[in-house]
């Protein structure tokens, strides 16, 4: 897993590191969710750049819409990151299914 705070920072143009605590829990939020949604074999993930976007492009997300309060209750769709996911489960279902969780994307 190689999504740090500088490319996170990177994606989201952000020069300061007023919120570097923040982009670091959503880093972790972000990995949490997408190895929940796919499978939880480490080694899948290892050097798997797939993976890196989908954690970027979640991460990103939480930082981008942190609205707390809002008159109706929105479910916004992620398309980037439904699709991502998706090439993901159908990877590791076939990665584990042949038994070589260390083989990269």
């Amino acid at each position: 897993m190689s999504v740090d705070k500088a490319r996170l920072k990177l994606s989201l143009r952000i020069d300061g590191n007023l919120d570097d605590e923040l982009l670091d829990a959503y880093i972790r939020a972000a990995e949490s969710y997408i190895k929940n949604a796919v499978g939880a074999d480490e080694k899948f993930y290892a050097d798997n750049d797939l993976f890196d976007v989908a954690v970027v492009a979640l991460a990103s997300s939480y930082y981008t819409e942190r609205t707390a309060l809002s008159s109706t209750q929105l479910y916004p769709v992620n398309l980037t990151l439904n699709s991502i996911i998706g090439q993901l489960r159908g990877k590791f279902a076939e990665v584990t299914q042949d038994g070589e969780t260390s083989q990269s994307i």
